[in-house]
C-alpha cells in the first residue's frame, strides 16, 4: 500500500521550505500529490523535483577576490554553507545576483569570483562603505596611490608615532565632507581606519563621528594593490547603491538569486554589534525585513537569509522559527568572532533561511 507524506514533512526531507513543496504540488511537479481536504499529501518514495531556477555555470577562469574590509558579521566561515543553497540543477538559469545588505562582501566577491551572472546589485545603508566600493570601481589608481602613501607613512613608526597618526587620520576622516572632490581621499582614509583600528570594527557615536579606537596590529596590510585592481575590473558592471535594502525590490525578479545579511539579533545583553550607524536594528525593523522577502519571494526569487539564533541562549525563544515559519531554516555552527577576550570566541549556531 501506498503511503504518504505531509508538505511540512517533504519539506523536511528535501530541505525547502514548506511553501516550496505546496507550489510545486500546485504545478503539477510532484508526481502523485493531491490536496486532501486543504493540505497536500505526497507519495512518501517521491522525488524532489529538480529546482529549475540555476545559477550561472562557474567561470572557466576564476580570479580570486578578497573582502578589502574586515567587517562585523563578515560571512566568510559560511560561504560552503550558503552555496550549498545556490540551485545547481535544471533548465532555466538565475542571471541576476542582489545583495542588498552587502556589507564586507564575503560572499558577494565568492560569487564574483565563481559564477557568471549578467547582472548584480549591491548595496548597504553605511555611505562610507559604499562610498569605498565606487572608489574602487571608479578611481582605483587613485585610490591604491593614497593607500600606498598612508601604508608608507604609518608601518615605519613606533607606537606613540602610529598613535599619533592614526587619531589624526580619524579625525581627518571624521571632518572630511563626502563629494565627487573628496570621494577617493574619504575611502583611502577608510580603508586606512579599517586595517589599523581595534577589531576592524565600524562604529559611529551619537553624531555620526567614527569612534573607534587603534588596533595592535604588527605589520597590518593597508594597501592589498594586486586584489584592489583585480576588484575594480569586477565591479564594472555592478550596480552600486547607498540606500535601504527595500530599493533592490525594483532590481529583484524570477531571475534573481538574493542574499540578505542584516544586522543579526543579538544572542545576548553584550553582544549588540547590531548597528554601525547611528540607527538600530531592532525587532521591528527584523520583522519589516521578513516582510520584504515575502515581497520577493511572491515575485519568483530564490532567497537566502541569515540570522543569530536566539536559541544558543534561550531554546524557547522561537522569534526567527515563528517569524519564517513558511521557510526553510538551517541552523549551522560559525564562531563568534566579535569579543575583546580571543577565549569567549567560541562555536554558536547561525541561522540560513531560504525559500
Amino acid at each position: 500500500m501506498l503511503s504518504y507524506i505531509s508538505a511540512k514533512e517533504a519539506a523536511e526531507k528535501w530541505n525547502i521550505s514548506q511553501r516550496r513543496v505546496a507550489i510545486l504540488c500546485s504545478e503539477s511537479r510532484i508526481d502523485g500529490a493531491m490536496m486532501v481536504g486543504n493540505m497536500w499529501i505526497i507519495p512518501a518514495n517521491a522525488e524532489k523535483p529538480i529546482d529549475k531556477r540555476t545559477v550561472r555555470y562557474e567561470k572557466a577562469c576564476k580570479i580570486d577576490l578578497k573582502p578589502f574590509v574586515k567587517w562585523v558579521g563578515g560571512k566568510g566561515q559560511l560561504i560552503e554553507e550558503i552555496e550549498k543553497m545556490f540551485p545547481v540543477d535544471g533548465e532555466k538559469v538565475l542571471t541576476k545576483y542582489a545583495e542588498p545588505m552587502v556589507g564586507g562582501g564575503a560572499l558577494f566577491f565568492s560569487v564574483l569570483s565563481r559564477y557568471n551572472f549578467e547582472k548584480l546589485y549591491i548595496s548597504d545603508i553605511n555611505p562610507e562603505l559604499i562610498n569605498a566600493y565606487v572608489a574602487i570601481r571608479d578611481d582605483v589608481e587613485a585610490l591604491i596611490q593614497k593607500l600606498n602613501d598612508l601604508q608608507m607613512t604609518f608601518l615605519p613608526m613606533d607606537l606613540n608615532g602610529r598613535k599619533y597618526f592614526y587619531y589624526n587620520i580619524r579625525e581627518k576622516f571624521n571632518a572630511l565632507s563626502l563629494s565627487k572632490e573628496t570621494f577617493v581621499e574619504k575611502a583611502a582614509y577608510f580603508i586606512f581606519l579599517n586595517k589599523t583600528c581595534f577589531n576592524g570594527l565600524y562604529r559611529v557615536n551619537r553624531k555620526g563621528l567614527f569612534n573607534v579606537p587603534m588596533g595592535s596590529y604588527k605589520n597590518p596590510l593597508i594597501c592589498d594593490t594586486d586584489n584592489l585592481r583585480n576588484i575594480h575590473t569586477a565591479l564594472q558592471n555592478v550596480t552600486i547603491v547607498c540606500g535601504d535594502y527595500t530599493q533592490s525590490k525594483a532590481f529583484i525578479d524570477k531571475n534573481t538569486f538574493v542574499y540578505l545579511d542584516p544586522p543579526y539579533r543579538p544572542i545576548s545583553e553584550t553582544s549588540a554589534f547590531t548597528s554601525y550607524n547611528s540607527d538600530a536594528f531592532d525587532d521591528n525593523e527584523q520583522i519589516r525585513l521578513a516582510k520584504f522577502i515575502d515581497e520577493i519571494n511572491a515575485v519568483g526569487a530564490k532567497i537566502v537569509l541569515s540570522n543569530s539564533d536566539p536559541k544558543n541562549i534561550n531554546p524557547e525563544d522561537n522569534f526567527f522559527d515563528d517569524l519564517y515559519q513558511a521557510y526553510s531554516i538551517h541552523r549551522v555552527a560559525a564562531t563568534r568572532m566579535i569579543n575583546s577576550n580571543a577565549n569567549k570566541r567560541g562555536k554558536i549556531n547561525e541561522l540560513l533561511i531560504c525559500n
